[in-house]
């Protein structure tokens, strides 16, 4: 019997994150990772879903499988199983077989018709923001003894550890480029600033509050009124700029395409 806590499937598990380019590619993988490791446990053909809970809604957003997408998502809608109750108790919970297990009695219907007649759901720490639980579908009942719930358990807290992984690289990559493209914005409104100073011979400050009114008039953004100038500078735009008066020094700037 392999052990899913033993280094190799960690640094299966790991592996995932430096080797996938985005965050939905990481969670297909887990679920894959997860079905064939317990399939390898139990000696039977499971698959393996993902459920999410943020802010106190839940989604299914990865399966090892079609088949494991659709039941998880038929849990979802009918608001019953396994899945969802071991994220409000915080532990894994049993669902042993569909024939004779009453507690959720749609949901067994449904896992029966679908060929599927027990299922476990194991929760995982993502941190404060999310919870997660990893749902696992077997073709027969009796396949989840104590020691493929220990199994399943152990991996959990490791896939729990690669998402959180994961998700804190995806937030910092997204704030790096949020942060990037807010300075090339800047780079491009200060330019556009010199070239509205440059042509009507006024303050850096009159020459934004001229930027500013001409974004609003056109109802376009900041930076793509600024864009237009810097392309335009050339000649191909014209600024035409009038002054209310002298001593509130306040502008209204418009710009004609030629």
């Amino acid at each position: 019997m392999d052990s899913t806590g033993n280094p190799e499937h960690i640094r299966g598990l790991h592996d995932l994150v430096a080797g996938t380019a985005d965050i939905k590619g990481i969670l297909d993988g887990v679920t894959l990772f997860a079905a064939n490791a317990m399939s390898l446990v139990a000696g039977e053909p499971f698959d393996c879903a993902l459920t999410l809970r943020r802010r106190k809604r839940t989604a299914t957003v990865a399966g090892s499988s079609e088949k494991a997408v659709l039941l998880d998502r038929i849990e979802q809608n009918l608001r019953q199983g396994p899945c969802l109750e071991a994220l409000d108790v915080g532990h894994a919970v049993l669902l042993a077989d569909v024939e004779t297990d009453t507690k959720w009695p749609k949901y067994s219907e449904a896992l029966a018709i679908a060929d599927c007649h027990s299922g476990l759901g194991v929760p995982m720490d993502l941190g404060e923001t999310s919870e997660a639980v990893l749902n696992f579908f077997a073709p027969t009942a009796g396949l989840f003894t104590r020691e493929v719930i220990s199994e399943a358990t152990a991996l959990a807290d490791v896939a729990g550890s690669t998402l959180r992984l994961a998700i804190r690289i995806e937030s910092t990559e997204r704030l790096n480029a949020d942060l990037k493209a807010a300075m090339a914005n800047r780079t491009v409104i200060d330019l556009a600033c010199g070239v509205i100073m440059a042509q009507n011979r006024c303050t850096q400050d009159e020459a934004f509050k001229m930027l500013t009114q001409a974004s609003s008039h056109r109802n376009q953004k900041l930076n793509a009124v600024a864009a237009e100038i810097i392309a335009n500078v050339t000649g191909v735009l014209t600024p035409r700029c009038t002054s209310k008066t002298e001593n509130s020094a306040r502008y209204s700037c418009s710009w004609r395409l030629s």
